[in-house]
Parts: C-alpha cells; sequence; structure tokens
C-alpha cells in the first residue's frame, strides 16, 4: 500500500478508490480547492470515501457538456485527494474543500452501479535536485512572475504563496495549477510524470500565455491613448466654443458642424469615404458661411451623407413566390420566366450577386420594364428605373466633376440616393438607344457598371470615392441588339422576348387589361361587357403590333365613351360592346382584315420579315411587262436587300431555260419587283426565297399558295441560308393566319425554342435549296426540260467549251 508522508502525518493510500469525475477544473497534488458536488453518481462516491477514510481520485472529463461520463469519458490520470471539509446544502448538493495529495492512475474501473470505484496506481515521485532541472524551475518560476504581473485576473499574492516552495515538484504543480489554460492543456502538464518534461511543457504554455498578454497590453495602451485624445479634443472643442461665445458670434455653424460630423461617424461610409468626409469638413469649418466654395464642400457632404452605405433591403428569396408573382402580372412568356427563375435560384444557392446581367431584348409593350418591377417587387427589394434613350454625355453615368459649376453625381449614384438602399433592382431602359459625340460615350461608362468583376469599386467623377455596386440587381431592356456595342453586349445575357399571339392578347386584355382601365376611369365590371367576339376584332382590325400597347389604349378609347354616356345620360345599367357596334367608340378599322391573298395568286409571295416592333410579313408583287430589259425594284429597299433581289432575278432566269423563250427575250422584257407600304423603310436578306418564289411563278404562270409563306438567303446556285428573328417572323405567320411557313436548315434547331402555340398552330417546312422551297410553295409542279431543250442546251455547252479550248494557249 503506498505511502504519502505528510509534515506531521502519514496516510496510507488504498490500492481501491471511489472516483469523482469533474468536469472543468484539473487538480494538481498541494492544491486546495473547493468543489461542489450534485450528480447522484459523484455524490455516492463522495459519501463513500466520508465512511472510510476521506480519500477519493478525482479525474477530469474529457467533454465538460456531458451530465452522465462512463469510463471511456474521464481520463486515465487523476489524482488522489483528501477531503478536508464537507457540507451538505438544501438543494440535495454537498460542497466539499479537498488537498491534492500525490497522482494517480486508473488501472481498472469496478461495475458498480451506484458510483464509480477504481483500482488506482499512486504515482510518488523522487525529488530531482541536478543543475539542469533547477534552472529549468527558475526558468519557470521567473516566466509565472511575469505572467502573474501582466495577468489582471490573478492576484499578487499568489506569488507571495507560490515562489517559496522549496519543493521542485510542488513548486512546479503550485504553477501549473493557478495558470488559465484550456482542460486539455492542464491535463497533459498533468500527465507528464517526469520533472524536466513538466517543466519544458510548462514553460512552452508561459511563453504562449506571456505573447498574448503583451499583445493585449499593446492594444489596451492604444485605445487608453485614443480615449485621452478624444478627451482632449473634447476640451479643446468646448473651450473655443466659449471664446466664440465671448467674441459675439452665434453657435448656429459650429453646432452645425458638429451635426455634420456626428452624422459622418454614424454613416458608416468606407474608411476612403470617410477620410475625405472628414476633411472636406475640415475645410468647411474654416470657411466663411457666405462663401461659393463652402456651399459646393456641404452639398459635396450632403451627398456623401445621403448615400445608403450600410442600408439594404432583405431579400425574399421565395422561388415559388416570384414564380406566382411573374405569373400574377405577366400572361405567357414561360421560357422568359423560366431564365428569371433559374437567374434567382442561382443567386440564392451561392448567396451572391455575381453573374450575367440580365438584358431583356423585344419589341414595344410586351412587357419588359414590367418584368423589371414584377421582379423587385417579389423580391423585396426597392426599383429604380431611368431611361437611357438618347443619352449622349458620359456625365449622365459617371457625373460631373467638381470643378464644373451646377455639378452633380451621375444617374446611378442619383438613382441609390433615392432609392436609399444599396441592393435595389435597377433598370436601364432603352441601352440601344443611346449615342455618341465630343462629350463621351455613355456606352463605355456602362462598361464598368455592368461588370460583375468591376462594379465592386464604381467610382462617380463627382464623388470621387469608390461605391461597391455590386449588390444592384442590374436589369436593361432593348428593342434591337445590332445598336448595342459588342463590348457591352458580351457583358450581358440577352433574353428574347417574342410578340404576343393573338389567343395571348385576347386572354391579357380580358385579365388583365380591362381590369386596370376600369379601375382608371372608375368603373366596375357591371358598368360594361365586352364580348371575346369584339376583343379579338379590335386585336385584327384596329391593332397590329406585337405587344399590347395600342389595344391598352383602344380599350382605353372605349372606357372614355362608355364614361362619357354614364356622365352626361345617367345611365345605370351595363353597356355591351359587341363586333356590331364597335365601329360607334372606335371608329372605322385601320387594318384590313386580312393581308394574305384571298387565293393563289401569279406572281405574288409572302415573305416573313423581323421588325424591332416584332414580326411582320411582307408581301412581294412581281411584274413584266414589253420593254428594253430594265430592272426595277420599288418600296423602299435597302441595299442589302435589292442584292438579294438580283440573285433571285439571276436564280429564276437560270431556271427559264426550262421554258421555250424566244433568243432575246429578257432583253426586250421589263422586270418590276415591288414591296407594298411604300412609306416603310425594308433591309436584309430574308426575304430572297420569297422573291425567287414570286419571280419563278411569273415566269412559269404557276400561282404560289396563299397560305404558305417564307424566310430565308438565297445563293446563285440555289441554296438557302440560315436567318434570324425566327420567333418574330413566326408569331407574325400565326397571327396573319398563314398556315404552312418554309425555313432555311440551318435554323431547325430553332424550332424546338418557339412557343408551343406557333409550334401546334403552323406547319414547318425545313428545306435545304430552292428546288424544294418551290415544290411547297407553287401550286403544282415545274416542268421538267424537254428532250429538244436538252439536246439544244448540250449543242450550246459543246460550243463555249469549243471556244475555251481554241482560245487557251497550248
Amino acid at each position: 500500500m503506498p505511502i504519502i508522508e505528510k509534515e506531521d502525518e502519514i496516510i496510507e493510500v488504498p490500492e481501491m478508490l471511489p472516483v469523482l469525475p469533474l468536469r472543468d477544473v484539473v487538480i494538481f497534488p498541494g492544491m486546495i480547492t473547493p468543489l461542489l458536488v450534485g450528480r447522484p453518481r459523484s455524490l455516492a462516491s463522495v459519501d463513500a470515501s466520508l465512511k472510510g477514510d476521506r480519500l477519493l481520485l478525482v479525474v477530469t472529463q474529457k467533454q465538460m457538456n456531458i451530465d452522465e461520463p462512463t469510463h471511456e469519458d474521464l481520463y486515465q490520470m487523476g489524482t488522489v485527494v483528501r477531503i478536508l471539509q464537507h457540507m451538505r446544502l438544501v438543494e440535495g448538493t454537498m460542497r466539499i474543500l479537498v488537498e491534492g495529495l500525490a497522482r494517480g492512475e486508473v488501472e481498472e474501473y469496478l461495475k458498480t452501479r451506484k458510483m464509480f470505484k477504481a483500482h488506482v496506481k499512486t504515482i510518488l515521485l523522487e525529488e530531482e535536485s541536478d543543475q539542469q532541472t533547477e534552472a529549468l524551475v527558475r526558468s519557470v518560476s521567473s516566466q509565472f512572475s511575469e505572467y502573474v504581473q501582466l495577468n489582471k485576473r490573478i492576484p499578487d499574492e499568489v506569488l507571495r504563496s507560490v515562489l517559496p516552495i522549496e519543493s521542485f515538484d510542488r513548486l512546479v504543480d503550485s504553477i501549473a495549477a493557478h495558470i488559465i489554460a484550456k482542460i486539455e492543456v492542464k491535463q497533459q502538464i498533468l500527465e507528464a510524470i517526469d520533472l524536466q518534461e513538466r517543466c519544458r511543457a510548462l514553460s512552452k504554455l508561459l511563453a504562449e500565455e506571456l505573447e498574448i498578454l503583451n499583445i493585449e497590453k499593446k492594444i489596451e495602451g492604444e485605445v487608453k491613448s485614443q480615449v485621452q485624445k478624444n478627451q482632449k479634443e473634447f476640451y479643446l472643442h468646448e473651450q473655443l466654443k466659449a471664446i466664440r461665445k465671448e467674441l459675439g458670434h452665434t453657435g448656429d455653424e459650429s453646432t452645425e458642424i458638429d451635426e455634420l460630423q456626428d452624422k459622418i461617424e454614424k454613416s458608416g461610409m468606407s474608411a476612403e469615404a470617410y477620410e475625405v468626409a472628414l476633411k472636406e469638413l475640415d475645410r468647411l469649418s474654416r470657411m466663411p458661411a457666405m462663401s461659393p466654395e463652402a456651399t459646393v464642400v456641404r452639398n459635396y457632404i450632403d451627398t456623401l451623407l445621403s448615400l445608403p452605405w450600410q442600408v439594404r433591403t432583405k431579400d425574399h428569396l421565395d422561388i415559388k413566390q416570384v414564380k406566382r408573382k411573374l405569373d400574377a402580372d405577366h400572361y405567357g412568356l414561360k421560357k422568359v420566366k423560366e431564365r428569371i427563375l433559374e437567374f434567382l435560384a442561382v443567386m440564392k444557392l451561392s448567396h451572391s450577386m455575381k453573374g450575367p446581367i440580365l438584358c431583356f431584348v423585344g419589341p414595344p409593350g410586351v412587357g419588359k420594364t414590367s418584368l423589371g418591377r414584377s421582379i423587385a417587387e417579389a423580391l423585396g427589394r426597392k426599383f429604380m428605373h431611368f431611361s437611357l434613350g438618347g443619352v449622349r454625355d458620359e456625365a449622365e453615368i459617371r457625373g460631373h466633376r467638381r470643378t464644373y459649376i451646377g455639378s452633380m453625381p451621375g444617374r446611378i449614384v442619383q438613382s441609390l440616393i433615392k432609392a436609399q438602399s444599396r441592393n435595389p433592382v435597377m433598370l436601364l431602359d432603352e441601352v440601344d438607344k443611346m449615342s455618341r459625340d465630343f462629350r463621351g460615350d455613355p456606352a463605355a461608362a456602362l462598361l464598368e457598371v455592368l461588370d460583375p468583376e468591376q462594379n465592386n469599386s464604381f467610382s462617380d467623377h463627382y464623388l470621387e470615392v469608390e461605391f461597391d455596386l455590386s449588390e444592384v440587381m442590374f436589369i436593361t431592356t432593348a428593342n434591337v441588339t445590332h445598336t448595342i456595342p459588342p463590348a457591352l453586349q458580351d457583358r450581358m445575357e440577352t433574353i428574347r422576348l417574342p410578340g404576343y399571339l393573338e389567343v395571348e392578347k385576347a386572354k391579357i386584355a380580358r385579365n388583365f387589361l380591362l381590369p386596370k382601365m376600369l379601375k382608371l376611369h372608375g368603373m366596375e365590371t357591371r358598368n360594361l361587357k365586352v364580348s371575346e367576339s369584339a376583343i379579338r376584332r379590335i386585336i385584327q382590325r384596329y391593332t397590329r403590333e406585337s405587344g399590347v400597347r395600342n389595344l391598352e389604349r383602344e380599350l382605353a378609347k372605349i372606357l372614355r365613351r362608355v364614361a362619357k354616356d354614364i356622365a352626361t345620360a345617367g345611365k345605370s345599367g351595363a353597356v355591351e360592346i359587341s363586333t356590331k357596334n364597335l365601329e360607334r367608340f372606335l371608329g372605322i378599322p385601320h387594318y384590313t382584315e386580312k393581308e394574305i391573298p384571298d387565293s393563289p395568286s401569279v406572281g405574288i409571295a409572302t415573305g416573313l420579315a423581323w421588325t424591332s416592333f416584332g414580326g411582320d410579313i411582307l408581301r412581294i408583287e412581281v411584274t413584266f411587262m414589253p420593254g428594253t430589259g430594265n430592272f426595277t425594284v420599288t418600296g423602299q429597299l435597302g441595299d442589302v436587300m435589292r442584292e438579294s433581289t438580283q440573285i433571285a432575278l439571276s436564280y429564276a432566269r437560270n431556271l427559264a431555260r426550262l421554258l421555250p423563250l424566244k433568243k432575246n427575250f429578257f432583253n426586250e422584257m421589263d422586270v418590276h419587283i415591288h414591296v407594298p407600304e411604300g412609306a416603310i423603310p425594308k433591309d436584309g436578306p430574308s426575304a430572297g426565297i420569297a422573291v425567287a418564289t414570286a419571280l419563278v411563278s411569273n415566269f412559269f404562270g404557276i400561282p404560289v399558295r396563299k397560305d404558305v409563306a417564307m424566310t430565308g438567303e438565297l445563293t446563285l446556285k440555289g441554296e438557302v441560308l440560315p436567318v434570324g428573328g425566327l420567333n418574330e417572323k413566326t408569331v407574325a405567320a400565326l397571327r396573319a393566319g398563314i398556315k404552312e411557313v418554309i425555313i432555311p436548315k440551318g435554323v431547325a434547331q430553332a424550332v424546338k425554342e418557339l412557343p408551343k402555340e406557333v409550334r401546334s398552330g403552323l406547319k414547318i417546312h425545313i428545306v435545304n435549296d430552292m428546288r424544294e422551297a418551290l415544290k411547297i410553295a407553287l401550286v403544282r409542279p415545274l416542268p421538267r426540260l424537254s428532250r429538244r431543250q436538252a439536246k439544244r442546251e448540250i449543242e450550246e455547252l459543246k460550243g463555249f467549251f469549243e471556244y475555251i479550248e481554241t482560245s487557251l494557249p497550248h
């Protein structure tokens, strides 16, 4: 049985001891520590000890948050302690005072339900007194003295009680007990049996703690000096106020400066802006109040303070809610809405706004601007909108420099100030209608604004400090993309909004426009009844557009007439609008009912065109007349379209060899091609196959089918090349009553992207060359080359090759 010799007694330690688990303390030999015991098994261990020799083994838990620890949750090394005092409390707990005697290592736990009990190996250390040990102990003592002086949580009396201890083992354990450190670190020191190893571990711990304490002391000194500086400044400011008061100066200026400084301190602006603002405020404090320069500086400081440096709205990134909002505000546009939802889903998962800038491209009136407003409302963000149409000055975007009289920040900064949020949805409308002159290029200024990699440090010429625009959700709109500079277009992801079909327009008018117009005109649904046929008649005969803007105007016109009748005649019943009385409200129809020919016609073909207002159909007319071989093109066609008509004529003349024409037929015949609506400029190569079809129809006298429209660029060899704007063109074809459409093979993949209504309402033919198109477009096939004509052509080719052969040198 191990024996521990104390100053005036001998303590025998049995091999089997009750075990007391400790949560957040490591007890070293020589320590006298109070403990609060409350757990049932721990109370049982203390009671067993009190009934015997008052000895316990205290062992620290590996994790302090475990209420009912097992053997695996306890460290193997602990301390054999003796209970000096105990006191039972009212709550069923017990307070004990224990004294550490020696290290004890658990060899084996006994299986007991009420308490922990174990076979313990008591470790008795022999005193070491060699020079190396003494040197290590002195070093640790010196470090501990410095540690106590720097650490305010340890009283100085600790040094007077610890340092006089003569035993090296007890001295080192006492130092370890008084150090404020993690449980794991203290446990490692307790488990170090060798004194030198224990000293080295303790010295390393003290060195780390001293370094941290020195840093804390340095920070505390800096804070203290700053506080003293602030107190000094406050005292001097108070003296300055008193001096000004004695001199008879009013305190308004000083109060205003103090208010501005207080606002600058609370604004949360960046370090760069904060420094500039204080510098400008210092300048302002030294200027006379009536100085013009003071007004400029004051306006600049007010602008800095007006910016939302730290103000932002909380995003509501509920994709289902956004979808419901988009569906409630806009009918159709399924693919456009899907792309917007994908964009927002990525933003929700990545927690970042970095990504492509959305650019809505489409004809007027299809809902580009209102889509941006719906996105802002669904996200819970502020919505800011300004138009760039006609903007030609770079300063509109970046602001004017403060050297100019009347200078102000650019549109971006002004919108942020108005929104009072640093993360609004900002819609830049009509981005395709900017221009440039000697004052700069606004499109170039937008390159930085719309680049997610650069706009986190946007600098306005007026502010001259950086402002982070990376949280702003930019959306741009345009009618066309070819007028947008390529560098700017590269920074945006284009989402095209095609025109609405007639069915979609009717539903929009019924479900969206009519209720909106009734509310604006102070009427209710019981005051007006519009039949479905009347709405379709308005769409077909009074409007011709891709959007619904003119449709909204016509409905407003009807409501104004109805409101007038109600106001003047005092009618209270419902006014019914039908096809029979529609002209009384809207007048004579603006358009004919059909754009396509009533029956198959010779020399008339229907082409498809793309315009900035959406898709449209082109009626192409061809006629021959006796003359001198002249070729005339009318209808205000551009250079590219004129070239397409030349190519179509060459191809048609090549096919005309199938006809028994006299030798000088083309020299004695004039060709005239006309595209109606001559006041409207037209250009582009996509009408090539339509012109060729009309020419071939006239040459051969074969009518063109009235329900077929076509688009595609034609080559001299008869190949049909791909063209753009297929979405808008097919929508226009379906709207005009076309049944079949001929398109080039090169755009076959784009057919899958067409609206479902278009794919179901149109029969789409995909062709590779002009002969395939003619088989579909003409009411009967072209005649074949007769044997006599073939023989004549072969003779002509033989003569041509003989001429070439004789002309070339050997």
